[in-house]
């Protein structure tokens, strides 16, 4: 995305600063809209219905969206000489460039309204997405051999990456276990009458750090097996099921912060090596206002469970 949307910012006006930011900040958002494959980890790993974890996030995706929109709405305001302008694009040629994009809004409605609904769970849902994808590439001339060998080559290669993290984590796993760390580690913290939601600050602060440094997947597979034993051996006034998911969500939303927080934020740095000519202290200074709209909108979920099972409990 960087590539594509770097040159077209730069070509409208943008400062290099806000640019950057808004792409780091803006690619955090894949890891919480669904279909997230990070949302489907935390799902195996804590035994949780992978449909009821995707209808969760799209509150907290959305508001996370929203945020944003008002960070950059209130960024141009203050600084107009940092933002470009552009003559608006018609309405003909808008419907025409929409009209152009219609097989991937009719995929992408047909995989999460048919998982929504029911017709088919988030497996199958893949399997359809891949086969509409496939199809239209085909129709439009793009699928030939030479891609689809790349396509299968490249999904073979994510999915060893994924399976190996995996595998990795199956024998951390299994060491927990046998060792009892968890069930150990969640009789101490109830032994020291803290207040749960103390607890809970305090996991989400370190996944904010920890994020900094790692990427999501591996922080999901590391941490859970230990963290997610404690807090569900404290009382927050939720059902089981309820609180696995509004958790689930919370940590999502904090990992996603940890990714752009400077000064050691990794997506600050990948998208900061395709623009060279923007000094890191740019992107730094830009990103700011994003992380503070993130941290409201965690203190928000926190303090309110309610939104994030709003869905869910409809």
């Amino acid at each position: 995305m960087g590539q594509v949307a770097l040159p077209e910012l730069k070509r409208a006006g943008y400062a290099g600063g806000i640019s950057t930011a808004c792409l780091a900040a803006g690619g955090t958002l894949g890891i919480l809209i669904p279909p997230s494959v990070v949302l489907v980890i935390y799902a195996i790993l804590t035994e949780q219905n992978i449909a009821k974890l995707f209808l969760a996030a799209f509150v907290p995706g959305i508001l996370a969206a929203v945020g944003y929109m008002i960070v950059i709405a209130i960024y141009a305001r203050l600084k107009p000489h940092e933002v470009g302008s552009m003559a608006p694009m018609p309405m003909k040629d808008r419907w025409i460039a929409t009209v152009k994009v219609w097989p991937v809004m009719v995929i992408f409605i047909a995989v999460v309204g048919g998982i929504y609904t029911g017709l088919f769970t988030p497996t199958e849902g893949a399997a359809i997405g891949a086969f509409g994808t496939g199809l239209s590439a085909w129709f439009s001339g793009g699928l030939n051999r030479k891609t689809l060998l790349g396509a299968v080559l490249g999904t073979a290669i994510a999915t060893g990456m994924i399976f190996m993290i995996v595998l990795g984590a199956g024998l951390y796993n299994t060491f927990l276990a046998l060792s009892q760390l968890p069930q150990e580690a969640a009789s101490m913290v109830s032994g020291w009458g803290v207040s749960p939601i103390l607890v809970l600050i305090a996991i989400l602060l370190l996944y904010v750090i920890l994020g900094c440094f790692m990427d999501s997947l591996s922080m999901i597979l590391l941490t859970i097996p230990v963290f997610f034993p404690i807090v569900t051996a404290l009382d927050f006034g939720l059902p089981p099921e309820e609180f696995a998911i509004w958790f689930g969500i919370l940590v999502l939303i904090v990992v996603e912060v940890g990714l752009i927080t400077p000064p050691v934020g990794m997506n600050l740095f990948v998208i900061n090596s395709m623009a060279r000519d923007t000094p890191i202290t740019q992107t730094y200074r830009a990103i700011l206002p994003f992380v503070t709209s993130d941290f409201i909108r965690t203190a928000i979920l926190v303090a309110f469970p309610g939104i994030t099972l709003f869905v869910l409990r409809l």
